[in-house]
């Protein structure tokens, strides 16, 4: 992984990323107190209002420092990356127009890699006729269809029947309009300073069970429990996965209590290690953009020190 590339310049941006439990917003925290930034959430589900011990929201842990993208949808909504691309352009404008440094922090890796792209999603319609007609075919189906119209560079797209359909929807939309399509260019931000941290496995996986334990004795179950009575559909939790999918199994009586946090432990560490696999991609697809990987135990001084030097 790379230590050299963006000294020398200013960034436009600094992007603080990393594998889930890796400690990356007290990161992002304590630098956006350091420079005088603010932050712009990076991550696909905090952005849901009510959704919080089971997305990791922590929001106590900004403090005064302002952050962007959390709690902007309600729950069961199914936000989108043209929406996180625009909704991150707008608080980007904003936050650079105060004089203030923008820092991108989450580990969606989809939402960071296509910030630093520098795409600029069409908005693309629903179409109904199309969804009817692949309503039905299995994900293996769905994913031949895509794969027919685009090279798969990302299991996003295909992680669910639903986002599938939507990603087919996208190309056919596409090949319709070819000038949307060469609006979805990338441009990517070479003078961005992506961090990220870094944690062995094997402590990783000691933070995830334990952090997994201390939102379930926090009331993550009554959380869950607060949204399907506010009439949100199972399927529509099932939807976000993780924490959301194993819980609302349990409430639903699919699995009894030990299935489920047996089961969504190892999810966890299972996307922990496919968020790792990734960032690794995300350097060879972006050469010019490397990502300076800082231990997660550094003390605060140094860990902000090198990111300053990097800067300089």
């Amino acid at each position: 992984m790379s230590a050299s590339g963006n000294a020398g310049t200013h960034p436009s941006l600094i992007v603080i990323t990393g594998p889930t439990a890796s400690g990356k917003t007290r990161r992002a925290v304590e630098l956006a107190r350091e420079l005088d930034g603010e932050i712009i959430s990076a991550d696909s589900r905090q952005i849901y209002r009510g959704m919080d011990l089971g997305t990791g929201k922590d929001i106590e842990e900004y403090g005064d420092v302002p952050v962007h993208l959390i709690d902007i949808c309600p729950a069961g909504y199914k936000y989108n990356l043209y929406e996180f691309l625009r909704d991150y352009r707008t608080a980007y404008a904003d936050i650079v127009g105060r004089g203030r440094m923008p820092i991108l922090c989450g580990g969606t890796g989809l939402y960071v890699e296509s910030v630093l792209k520098g795409l600029a999603l069409p908005e693309v319609p629903e179409n109904r006729p199309l969804r009817d007609s692949l309503r039905g075919k299995t994900l293996e189906e769905l994913t031949g269809i895509l794969a027919s119209m685009k090279s798969l560079h990302n299991t996003t797209d295909v992680d669910s029947c639903q986002r599938a359909i939507r990603a087919i929807e996208i190309q056919s939309y596409y090949a319709e309009h070819p000038e949307a399509a060469s609006q979805a260019e990338p441009h990517p931000v070479k003078d961005a300073l992506v961090i990220g941290v870094s944690v062995d496995r094997d402590t990783r996986r000691r933070r995830i069970s334990k952090r997994l334990r201390a939102r379930l004795d926090a009331g993550m179950l009554d959380e869950m429990r607060r949204l399907l009575d506010s009439g949100i559909e199972p399927d529509d939790l099932i939807y976000y996965g993780l924490e959301y999918k194993y819980l609302t199994l349990h409430l639903t009586g699919v699995l009894s209590y030990e299935e489920m946090v047996s089961q969504l432990e190892i999810a966890i560490h299972q996307f922990a290690k496919r968020q790792m696999t990734w960032f690794r991609g995300m350097e060879r697809r972006l050469p010019d953009i490397p990502v300076h990987w800082l231990d997660h135990d550094l003390p605060t001084d140094e860990f902000n020190r090198r990111i300053i030097d990097l800067i300089k």
